[in-house]
């Protein structure tokens, strides 16, 4: 065994003091210490089971300890071997191979120095009797242009085999909603590994899992009485020069606008489409409101490719138009044409699956009216609301609209005042029918009634029209709402004033929209 009591971690150290601000995210950097024990467990894979047994599986734990501000990064792998350390700890010392995730030789040393100024590695390795730890104060380094560092080295047994990394006084601790956002990425980016059982990946002691998405069975957009159709192809494209794609794209069963989209790997390792930075070119997704782009997903493998020195990101050079023609040829042929039937095909389910979140922007779009009354009388507007989903009768002849059961709809209303006449349109999502018109308006006041008015409008939220738009966000469902009472109110109005120009109706819509549904006014 070798006695190691320093360390070179020439060229100049100046490069040090540099990496802190490479453009990383949390995720791509704390993958880098993964990709290391990855590589290690597999290059002694023989050696890890002669001593574990076969049932060995690589443990990496992540640990956020926010009292210390440290990450602590630990692992069950082969460790750093002292043949090694003169290679592992030099800034840009390519790996002898580099054919697998240790690649450009500064992993560890760009993504310890982006977390944090002060860092050390412990290390045990397979075979050896020694820990041995090394110290980083990047500041002192930088300063002292310090070209050797100091090898802590005590003895352990021979089958003792790991390796700790300390990260302290991180410059930019990971909280809450940061920490559930590094979970999530790393379950994705290292799925396959996770998925096969060579790789137990914890943050904080939670074991990650990836969550497959479940892929849609149902009839062609084509044939809706024909046979349930398994909506997922296989991939396989030639790109010539030793570079090839191969994978799968599918249709979600339920559509999802942050979570559709490829995910491109390269050597089983995820590089791009990593959670919800999904990968999402325009020639095969549309444009973001299209369906497309909330259904199709995938899982392509890409040989032949170099990535980023931070693995995010795929050097394509001249290949990425011909992978992407190439995979859209695929995706639109007759035997399984995925991208038309993402774009055609409906489903109740997707609808009733975002009741909550649509019938909670209906409630919100009444509450903001209520919130701004006192701001709108102001501009002369007399808004107000209620959005108490009591059932809104209308009376005799008017009742245009069978009665829906509380089960089939969603209720609220909005209440202000149009050319000085007190208004409320209530406002009724239907579940009930998909063969409803998309707007209808079931209850039309008389020029007699007192005042304030009402009007009762249905919306179908199975129409086809909205079955396009099932993952709206609050904000733009709230416009579709609008929308549709503002034609529902011009349409009275326009009857009431005995208007028979074709142009009324759109010119009260008009109307309506800029005086009472813009932001401009409510917001001012």
């Amino acid at each position: 065994m070798t006695q190691v009591n320093s360390v070179n971690i020439r060229p100049g150290v100046n490069v040090l003091s540099v990496l802190p601000h490479l453009n990383y995210k949390a995720w791509y950097a704390l993958a880098e210490f993964v990709d290391n024990s990855i590589q290690s467990s597999i290059d002694r894979k023989r050696d890890l089971r002669s001593i574990e047994g076969e049932d060995y599986r690589l443990r990496v734990d992540i640990d956020f300890t926010a009292a210390e501000n440290k990450i602590t990064i630990r692992d069950n792998a082969a460790g750093i071997a002292s043949s090694d350390y003169q290679r592992a700890f030099r800034p840009a010392e390519i790996p002898p191979n580099a054919s697998g995730l240790s690649e450009f030789g500064m992993g560890m040393k760009s993504a310890a120095c982006w977390f944090a100024p002060n860092w050390s590695v412990c290390s045990s390795a397979l075979g050896e009797r020694a820990e041995r730890t090394v110290f980083f104060d990047i500041d002192k380094i930088v300063t002292d242009s310090i070209e050797e560092l100091d090898v802590v080295s005590v003895e352990v047994a021979e089958d003792k085999h790991y390796t700790e990394i300390r990260l302290e006084n991180i410059r930019k601790f990971p909280h809450g909603k940061t920490i559930s956002k590094i979970r999530e990425h790393l379950a994705s980016i290292y799925r396959d590994y996770i998925r096969t059982g060579l790789l137990n990946l914890c943050v904080d002691g939670k074991k990650l899992e990836y969550e497959e998405p479940a892929i849609l069975v149902a009839e062609s957009y084509r044939d809706p009485e024909g046979p349930p159709i398994k909506w997922k192809k296989e991939v396989e494209i030639d790109l010539g020069a030793g570079k090839s794609a191969t994978g799968f794209v599918a249709i979600r069963e339920v559509a999802s606008t942050r979570l559709a989209g490829l995910a491109l790997f390269r050597r089983n390792r995820l590089i791009m489409g990593s959670a919800d930075e999904s990968y999402r070119p325009e020639i095969i997704f549309g444009r973001s409101n299209t369906y497309p782009y909330q259904r199709l997903f995938g899982e392509i493998h890409l040989k032949g490719f170099n990535v980023s020195h931070t693995k995010d990101g795929i050097k394509w050079e001249e290949s990425e138009d011909e992978f992407l023609k190439k995979l859209r040829k695929l995706l639109v042929t007759d035997e399984l044409p995925l991208i038309q039937q993402a774009r055609e095909y409906r489903t109740r389910s997707g609808a009733k699956a975002a009741r909550k979140s649509a019938a909670k922007a209906l409630h919100n779009t009444a509450d903001g009216f209520h919130q701004n009354a006192n701001v709108a009388k102001d501009f002369g507007l007399g808004l107000g609301a209620n959005s108490n989903p009591q059932q809104a009768v209308g009376s005799g002849a008017n009742a245009e609209l069978r009665e829906l059961s509380d089960a089939d709809r969603e209720t609220a209303e909005l209440q202000f005042q149009f050319r000085s006449e007190p208004w409320i349109v209530k406002i009724e999502l239907s579940y009930a029918d998909d063969h409803s018109d998309w707007l209808a308006i079931r209850n039309r006041p008389s020029i007699t009634d007192p005042e304030p008015r009402e009007i009762l409008i249905r919306v179908s939220m199975l129409h086809p029209f909205m079955a396009q738009y099932q993952t709206l966000d609050s904000e733009g469902f709230s416009g579709v709402l609008k929308v549709a009472a503002a034609m529902a109110l011009a349409e009275v109005v326009a009857a009431e004033l005995g208007d028979h120009h074709p142009s009324a109706v759109r010119r009260y819509t008009n109307e309506i929209l800029k005086l009472h549904f813009s932001k401009r006014v409510i917001d001012d």
